[in-house]
């Protein structure tokens, strides 16, 4: 197979994906439900669909803050404006074909603010590796504060903490045996596995290493706290989803981060993700699918709208530099 051919499955695979779960989403309800759903879905309170969507942009403003952090020591700041609007435009052509934002912020830097391409690149690799560092940490502080919820759930389903354990002590297993095959191995795999773990290090090493790293880390925290704060305040939109504790919504959280992951954008998925994780709380379907349908309606009409925004400003706002 070919690298255009590779490219061209990279991007139909997870569009063709999204539609066929978004007609799975829709078969598999009945008429009452979706009438239920698209109910929720109009009556939302615009409010707290507003102040999620505010918390949102606050998270992106943050993002352009810190990504200074990163250039400063390379001798580069550019306009906290041209930030905003690079990284908002950014997620809009991820939307499109995932992973073309990168290459597109990298770029845009090069053009306005007369960074090198490599150069700025570099430094969005290195959000990149902290935000998967982030994204871990959220996922083992939710299975700790929801251990017991999540083992009882698997114990529902006939499923018993031995096993549970005994398939968890082989995963561990399973992965350091892996890991050590591949520090001692030289294959082409193992290499490039090896590069990417040492890079991992290196990018979150190194922010311990800037003149402004506790900023830094406060940015990289209020990011990640905006994150969880939008999906906080969507559950007031909802009635059967007001009563869920922060640590329930972490599960719904670390649910749709995965699936964001997987479709662009998380079409499709990301709604029916939320709703099952909402399930092990005893939430019903119309009331999950309707707060995943809300979240995703709101992130996704904010990066469409502020990232077309943002292609046109971008060149006006320097046409005279």
């Amino acid at each position: 197979m070919d690298d255009r051919t590779k490219k061209i499955l990279k991007t139909a695979i997870p569009i063709a994906l999204g539609v066929f779960l978004v007609w799975y989403s829709y078969y598999k309800t009945s008429p009452e439900d979706r009438e239920q759903i698209l109910y929720h879905i109009k009556e939302a309170d615009l409010f707290w669909v507003g102040l999620s969507v505010f918390l949102g942009i606050l998270g992106h403003v943050s993002r352009a803050i810190r990504w200074n952090y990163l250039l400063e020591p390379l001798g580069y700041r550019p306009k906290l404006s041209n930030n905003i609007l690079i990284i908002l435009m950014a997620y809009f052509a991820n939307l499109g074909i995932p992973r073309t934002g990168e290459f597109l912020r990298a770029t845009a830097l090069t053009t306005y603010e007369g960074v090198p391409f490599e150069k700025g690149f570099g430094t969005i690799v290195t959000e990149r590796v902290v935000d998967v560092f982030m994204l871990l940490l959220v996922v083992i502080t939710t299975l700790l504060l929801q251990t017991d919820v999540i083992l009882d759930f698997f114990q529902e389903r006939g499923i018993p903490y031995r096993t549970l354990f005994l398939l968890l002590g082989a995963g561990l297993l399973a992965l350091f045996v892996f890991f050590v095959f591949v520090k001692k191995s030289n294959q082409r795999i193992a290499l490039k596995i090896k590069a990417f773990v040492k890079g991992l290090m290196d990018g979150v090493l190194s922010i311990f290493k800037m003149r402004n790293k506790w900023a830094f880390v406060f940015h990289t925290l209020f990011i990640w706290g905006c994150y969880v704060g939008m999906l906080w305040v969507i559950k007031f939109t909802v009635p059967e989803t007001m009563d869920l504790s922060l640590g329930q919504l972490m599960v719904a959280f670390v649910a749709g981060a995965f699936a964001m992951a997987t479709t662009n954008g998380g079409i499709g998925l990301y709604p029916i993700a939320v709703s099952k994780a909402l399930a092990i709380f005893g939430i019903g379907e119309v009331s999950g699918d309707a707060f995943g349908w809300i979240m995703w309606i709101a992130q996704t009409l904010m990066i469409v709208v502020f990232g077309a925004i943002s292609f046109l400003i971008l060149p006006l706002w320097n046409k005279d530099e």
